[in-house]
């Protein structure tokens, strides 16, 4: 077994940290603060390359595989302290481009891939209504097809990217009570007659990733901007999230990595009358545990993301990588708060934001008690 990454796909994952670094922090903490979200910092992700990672060249790509988009994301979490920015591009590839990208026809891959790939469309994934929650199937959002259109019908909520979005990727029923086979994917424009985009809703955290609910009355879309077979939304849709699972979490390993290097910085510059902090015992075992989650979390991701690039089945591998570094990144920035002691809880250490931005992601592309649901199911 090969536990290292190519020269080539380091350069990439030191690269992406460096630009991360010099072009995605401004401001982070006001742009927290107000809700914020940075259409300079999307242009400069999407000028470096990472909206297009898994697009192939033809359509503005750089046509890489999973490992990389793994590897480029875990560079980008090191040295990106805009959490919310990084998850808003992460959604934008994993929830919309890939079902386009694998699923649209040769007609919505020429109209959309480019402009999504280049920035100059954002996307937004609209799957959960306020009534379904997990049991993400029993939609009561509708489409009915009237000639060469669609009409939809119905709400969604939790949208990621949904008040600057161009584009949307929406779920609904075309077969009623037809559950996982009832539904159907579409492509529904920003200004599509009927479709209503709500405020946007304030967040505990992620709070640079703009979120809104979604109405739709008598909505009309192009019969041609269905995705993949009418039917075949469950399909779709649970591709999509085998893809999110494994992999929406990447920069969430180069930001452990970061608040590791940080802490072991404190705890050894750190001094209680004349012992650095670090020489206690207490504190030792904070940044061994920290150590064992990051490198356990790593290699559950990266198992994942090499199925993902083999093209081998990982329903199971994507799920465990989901529990494991979701729930390892909050235990890590809950240690980091501890070693910083009083100084982790003011808002200048950064670290509460850190916090504040780890706990959704035991929420966000199915909790983990959803998480342990598919593994349990897929362990009988």
């Amino acid at each position: 077994m090969e536990f290292s990454f190519t020269d080539h796909q380091e350069e990439f994952k030191a690269s992406a940290r460096e630009f991360a670094q010099l072009k995605l922090n401004d401001a982070v903490a006001e742009r927290d603060k107000d809700n914020e979200f940075s259409r300079s910092g999307w242009n400069a992700c999407a000028e470096f390359g990472l909206q297009g990672i898994l697009v192939p060249e033809e359509y503005g790509g750089l046509g890489l595989d999973a490992l990389y988009y793994a590897a480029i994301m875990e560079g980008i979490g090191a040295g990106c302290k805009d959490n919310g920015l990084v998850f808003s591009v992460n959604a934008h590839v994993l929830t919309c481009i890939i079902p386009v990208l694998l699923h649209g026809s040769a007609e919505l891959k020429d109209a959309y891939l480019p402009g999504l790939v280049s920035g100059e469309l954002i996307a937004a994934n609209a799957m959960t209504e306020a009534d379904s929650g997990s049991d993400v199937y029993t939609l009561r959002t509708t489409a009915h097809r009237e000639n060469d259109h669609y009409l939809i019908n119905g709400s969604k909520t939790f949208v990621t990217n949904a008040p600057v979005a161009d584009a949307f990727i929406v779920y609904a029923a075309t077969k009623k009570g037809g559950g996982f086979f009832g539904l159907s994917c579409f492509l529904v424009e920003s200004n599509s007659p009927g479709l209503m985009v709500g405020e946007k809703i304030e967040k505990m955290g992620l709070r640079t990733s703009p979120m809104s609910e979604l109405g739709f009355n008598n909505c009309r879309i192009p019969a041609a901007n269905l995705i993949g077979e009418e039917g075949a939304g469950g399909i779709l849709f649970s591709s999509s999230m085998e893809w999110e699972r494994g992999l929406i979490l990447a920069p969430c390993l180069g930001s452990m990595d970061r608040l590791l290097s940080d802490c072991v910085h404190y705890a050894h510059t750190r001094k209680t009358g004349s012992q650095a902090i670090g020489s206690h015992q207490s504190i030792s075992h904070k940044l061994a545990e920290m150590k064992v989650r990051l490198e356990s979390s790593r290699l559950s991701l990266y198992k994942a993301a090499w199925l993902k690039t083999m093209k081998k089945p990982a329903a199971l591998e994507t799920s465990l990588a989901k529990l494991t570094v979701s729930e390892s990144y909050i235990e890590n920035c809950r240690d980091a708060m501890q070693i910083y002691g009083g100084y982790g809880y003011m808002v200048e250490y950064e670290l509460e934001r850190e916090l504040r931005d780890a706990l959704a992601s035991s929420l966000y592309s199915g909790t983990s008690e959803i998480q342990k649901n598919i593994i349990s199911s897929l362990l009988q």
